[in-house]
This record gives structure tokens, sequence and C-alpha cells, in this order.
């Protein structure tokens, strides 16, 4: 008899364990290494990239002479991590569904050298937020890369944010112009887009020049 209740004890406890786990609230999982994406590891002001899947992706490596063909920028909002990011139109996504689109849920995380310094005060957060919300959420997607707040494309939508949140310029403006523009890929894709008139003078800024700026490090990498 006393085996029996403690076989049942066992039962129990194996089932209230159960229930408990499944009731947890659960973080990003990371289905391909089956880890858990701790969210806190994003900050306010975070700058992600990542290899779009888009069809103007490899368009775009091509030309700029890297793999990253996307970013966004990390904001925290009512306790969800969300990234603020130029897709069809501007617009807070979930940082799950922003990895998820990514080439094999691939991205790095780069942060503002010395950010505590910038993004922990409520006055930069709320002119960052209001900023986006107010100027920029909405927006449709500048197919041609022109540099006005009409229609705006990913690298653009954080580099203005930077610079008229903090005044900080996060990588080197280019012109269409400085582009590797030979490949026939690329070449395609722009008759495509502005069928023989390509704009060699517009100002452009490229995930690729945001990568690479001196003000940004490397704080996470999946």
């Amino acid at each position: 008899m006393k085996k029996v209740v403690v076989a049942g004890s066992v039962v129990l406890v194996a089932i209230a364990f159960f229930i408990l786990e499944i009731n947890v609230p659960a973080r990003h999982q990371d289905h391909a290494a089956g880890e858990i994406q701790v969210e806190e590891n994003f900050e306010n002001g975070d700058i992600i990239f990542q290899t779009s899947l888009s069809g103007q992706s490899d368009a775009i490596q091509l030309a700029t002479h890297s793999k990253y063909s996307h970013c966004g920028i990390v904001f925290w909002e009512a306790g969800q991590c969300f990234v603020a990011e130029a897709g069809k139109q501007v617009t807070l996504t979930p940082i799950d569904n922003f990895i998820e689109r990514g080439e094999n849920r691939h991205f790095v995380v780069k942060r503002l050298k010395h950010s505590n310094k910038v993004f922990t005060t409520p006055e930069t957060l709320e002119k960052m937020t209001t900023l986006f919300h107010d100027r920029f959420s909405g927006k449709p997607y500048d197919l041609y890369f022109e540099w006005s707040d009409d229609k705006i494309y990913c690298s653009e939508l954080v580099w203005k944010l930077y610079k008229e949140t903090v005044n900080i310029e996060i990588g080197e403006l280019q012109r269409l112009r400085d582009f590797d523009l030979s490949n026939a890929v690329v070449k395609e894709k722009m008759n495509e887009r502005y069928k023989g008139n390509i704009p060699l003078d517009e100002k452009v800024i490229s995930p690729a020049r945001m990568f690479e700026s001196d003000q940004l490090v490397t704080v996470l990498e999946k």
C-alpha cells in the first residue's frame, strides 16, 4: 500500500511539473538550435542586421559587397521587444517575426559605443519613439532609394532616427554611383526600377555602410 501511495505521489508531482512547464511564458524559441533567445539581450537603439529573402536582396548584396541587405532598430514598448523597420511599409515588427524572416534566421546586433550614456535617458527614448510614430510609421517602402521622407527604405529609417534623435550619423552616406553596378543581377534590377534613367547622384545610406561603422560594436550574433 505504501508503494502505491509513493508511486501515486510521483505521478502527481510529474503532472504538476508538466503543467507548470507548459504555462511558463516563453521567450523567442530558436527552432534551429533548440535554444531560447533571451530578449533581454536587445536594448533600445540596437541595430539588427540580416540577409533579407526579398526579391532585391541579391542585387543589394552584390552592389554593396555585403551579405547584409536589411536592417532595423530595436524598440521596447509595453514590455515587448520590436524592430522598427521599413518593409512594405514602416512598422514595428515583433523581434521573433523579424528574425524568422531572415535567411537561415541569422542576424547580427550592433550597438552604439557607450550607448548607456545615450539611450537610457527617458528624454532620448521619448524623442526617438515620438519621431518614429509621428513622422515615419506607416510610410510606404521606397523602391527608388530617394532621400526624402515621402517613402522610406530600411537603412534610411535607422540612419535618420539616429541623426535626428541624438545627432549621430551611423555609416557614411554615398551616392548611387559609388555602388558596384556592374553585375548583371544589379543591372537588371536597376533597369527595372529606373528604366535607364538611374539617378547616380542620389544620396544613399546602405545596410553595409551602417554595418561597417566604427561607431558600432557587435553585441550579439546568431
